[in-house]
């Protein structure tokens, strides 16, 4: 991580500013999406700061993880990461310089008054807001050998104002906000000042968070203008919830975004349907990324909270992948192999020289599949061992006429010389005319034993791809 970027004039700078207590969760993937979208729609700025200041919370292995969940999702950001517990000196000068303008204070009080004071309030029927006595108290009569935390000098009249681009106007008593700590009794900085020292030094123009961070807004902007700095943009979108309305949880989706990678989601997909979580441009639903950069604004973003639902991810994860050219889904195969269940095995396989017949049969095995593990479960005929293991299915239609005929068609195929699908098609056919059977009574038959189910890609694609000698080999363990 590195120093701060220059300030950029003319152009919008947003940026996306997770904390690294775990994985990149499905929601801060679609906060980052839309300051991406913003950001190249405008020609502006993508920046990534790592909120890191919880240091027993933090870790390296969650700061990986987001940034390769992010790098995954194809979301680049500009300049390297900013490491905000790297610039915690900043934060105590900020604080510091609030304390010369008598826009905070130094405060004394010590947990347990602050709670007694609470519970009093309670008990009062009052607002729970702590009213520190040291607001306006000497400093000279503080105890001895004990640190003060500097607290906001927020004003007590009035309300303060957030304009945001989705929310609309938002308006907070001041008598709600309490004297905010901005700087802990250690001499740490606390998430709001962080944030704002942080967002001002990096020429942060539009802040576009999820919708629980409004009430933060709020305070932020009370040290903004402590301080005297411009306030930037806020746009608070919000939140994902389930299916059924509650929030969001892992059984609904919230998983990390690895998550999704290793089920077999594309990463276009994942972001046209996240897009879809919370902004819209008419009836449009499958939308390309090169369309979502040309047609991104805040004005499309909707207030209520976003529905996530697997099944129209899936199909429209189907779409990207009936769309995606054979090499680029072999890749992405290739990618997931280290994380799924019998992975290392087929990486070998391919390896080992299959990686070719895989991109050749893909024609087959992606019109028929939603997801990348779908076409790795379909494409199992391509590398099983044999004698092959029969499904239920496949067990049923292999019965002994089946087997008769397989045994008859087999002297017909040793004939064809050129191993292609239209050689073995009319090698097929041809028996299928001389014996008075159904092409589909052949046909089914041959699927069952060449792969081991009743359901593949055209089987006559599937004897080209797996080979002369495989495929024979194949039909010669069923034939009676």
């Amino acid at each position: 991580m590195t120093d701060l970027p220059a300030q950029r004039g003319g152009k919008p700078v947003v940026r996306f500013a997770p904390s690294p207590t775990g994985f990149l969760h499905i929601g801060g993937a679609r906060t980052a999406l839309f300051n991406w979208l913003y950001a190249r729609h405008h020609g502006g700025t993508f920046l990534l700061r790592i909120e890191d200041t919880d240091r027993e919370r933090n870790n390296e292995a969650a700061v990986a993880a987001i940034l390769d969940g992010l790098r995954w999702l194809e979301l680049g950001w500009d300049g390297e990461p900013v490491s905000q517990f790297s610039r915690a000196g900043r934060h105590r000068e900020v604080a510091n310089e609030m304390l010369k303008r008598g826009r905070a204070y130094r405060c004394w009080s010590q947990p347990a008054e602050i709670e007694a004071a609470r519970e009093a309030a309670k008990a009062a029927g009052r607002a729970q807001i702590f009213e520190s006595p040291w607001r306006d108290r000497d400093p000279a009569a503080a105890p001895a050998g004990v640190e003060p935390a500097i607290r906001l000098k927020s004003p007590r009249t009035g309300e303060t104002t957030v304009r945001d681009n989705v929310q609309g106007t938002v308006t907070f008593p001041n008598k709600d906000l309490d004297d905010l700590i901005i700087l802990r009794s250690d001499g740490n900085p606390t998430y709001n000042l962080a944030v704002v020292v942080d967002d001002h030094d990096m020429a942060v123009t539009h802040v576009i968070r999820g919708v629980d961070h409004l009430t933060n807004a709020a305070r932020q902007t009370q040290i903004y203008e402590a301080m005297g700095w411009p306030v930037p943009e806020f746009a608070h979108v919000p939140l994902i919830h389930g299916p059924d309305g509650a929030k969001l949880s892992k059984r609904h989706g919230a998983l990390g975004i690895e998550a999704y990678r290793a089920m077999g989601y594309l990463p276009a997909a994942l972001r046209n349907y996240l897009v879809r979580l919370g902004w819209a441009h008419g009836n449009d639903e499958i939308i390309p990324t090169e369309r979502l950069v040309e047609w991104f604004g805040l004005d499309g973003i909707g207030k209520s909270p976003a529905r996530f639902d697997y099944a129209k991810l899936t199909d429209l994860n189907g779409h990207y992948i009936r769309n995606a050219t054979d090499a680029e889904l072999v890749r992405r195969i290739e990618d997931i192999l280290p994380e799924i269940e019998g992975g290392p095995a087929l990486a070998a396989k391919l390896a080992a020289g299959g990686r070719a017949r895989l991109e050749a049969a893909m024609g087959g095995l992606k019109d028929r599949a939603k997801t990348l593990l779908e076409i790795v479960d379909g494409a199992h005929y391509l590398f099983a061992a044999r004698p092959l293991e029969l499904d239920d299915k496949a067990r049923a239609l292999l019965d002994a006429p089946a087997r008769a005929t397989i045994a008859a068609l087999l002297p017909r195929l040793l004939a064809v010389a050129d191993w292609q699908a239209a050689e073995i098609e009319a090698a097929v056919r041809a028996h299928a005319d001389a014996t008075g059977l159904k092409l589909g009574k052949v046909a089914q038959p041959l699927r069952a034993a060449l792969t081991g189910r009743a359901v593949s890609p055209p089987v006559f694609d599937v004897m080209a791809q797996i080979g002369r000698e495989d495929a024979l080999a194949r039909l010669e363990d069923q034939a009676a």
